[in-house]
């Protein structure tokens, strides 16, 4: 693997400003109701769609640490088939991964109209916003390669 630039390392007022939004980030979802261990398995899953290995393990051990039943944390990358989210949390999870996928096909307007069914206004505003910030993150530690050590 070819040695990167570290952008946060080169850039530290880019990096810095990335914080302070992840920051602004966390009040918003504190602000909407929105469970702090459901946005790591948000933020899970978009770095699965990614392949970004440093979010996937950082945020599969954040939902761990917020209380996340483990078979929450295994099967997201699957929610589909299972049953353990409620039409609330299956609709966010499909907004992000639209927002997650949006070179492929926008944002369809009936994934947006499901997720509206369930989600009020400001749980939809902090759902989009976690899906941008998070899609940053991944593309921060994935161009810098971001190394997953054990």
């Amino acid at each position: 693997m070819t040695n990167r630039v570290n952008i946060g390392k080169a850039c530290p007022n880019m990096y810095q400003q990335t914080v302070m939004m992840e920051r602004e980030l966390e009040k918003l979802l504190k602000e909407a109701g929105i469970d702090i261990g459901f946005s790591h398995l948000l933020r899970l899953r978009a770095s699965q769609i990614n392949g970004c290995a440093f979010c996937i393990r950082l945020h599969a051990r954040d939902a761990e640490k917020e209380g996340v039943d483990f078979d929450k944390i295994s099967i997201i990358s699957a929610w589909r088939e299972s049953h353990y989210f409620n039409e609330k949390e299956r609709a966010s999870i499909a907004l992000l991964e639209e927002i997650t996928l949006i070179s492929t096909k926008q944002v369809p307007d009936n994934i947006y109209d499901e997720a509206a069914k369930y989600l009020s206004e400001k749980e939809l505003s902090a759902i989009q916003w976690l899906s941008v910030v998070i899609n940053l993150w991944n593309r921060i530690a994935i161009s810098s390669r971001y190394i997953v050590k054990h």
